[in-house]
């Protein structure tokens, strides 16, 4: 945000095919535990391009300054974080991404049977 000092902070992408719509972004000092926001896949790829996300978790690019740079704005109910990182290595990891399920088939990844079994488990 304007006037406040950057902090560099180690963050990391995760992707699953066995959660094929989302992505974990982990974030955390290496002294401390981290803390990982889930988000949709593309969310963050339609960040890359304009405005995305209306929640907790609100990606656009930074066009003005710094135009291959990306922000990612993380809220809770006590504060937020912004988040600049570079544009080039999202583009990289979401074409992984996208090597490993492609977008328009994630629904083939799921297994419903046992998404219904651990959430009908103990309800006996």
């Amino acid at each position: 945000m304007a006037g406040e000092i950057p902090v560099p902070l180690p963050a990391e992408l995760r992707y699953s095919a066995t959660d094929p719509y989302a992505v974990c972004l982990s974030v955390g000092a290496p002294s401390a535990l981290s803390v990982d926001w889930v988000f949709a896949r593309s969310l963050l790829a339609q960040g890359l391009h304009g405005p995305a996300g209306s929640g907790d978790v609100v990606v656009y690019p930074r066009r003005r300054h710094h135009p291959d740079a990306l922000r990612i704005l993380l809220r809770t109910r006590t504060g937020k974080a912004v988040l600049e990182v570079a544009s080039a290595p999202v583009v990289a990891f979401l074409h992984r991404t996208d090597a490993l399920v492609p977008p328009g088939t994630e629904h083939h990844h799921i297994d419903l049977d046992s998404i219904v079994e651990q959430l009908t488990a103990g309800s006996e």
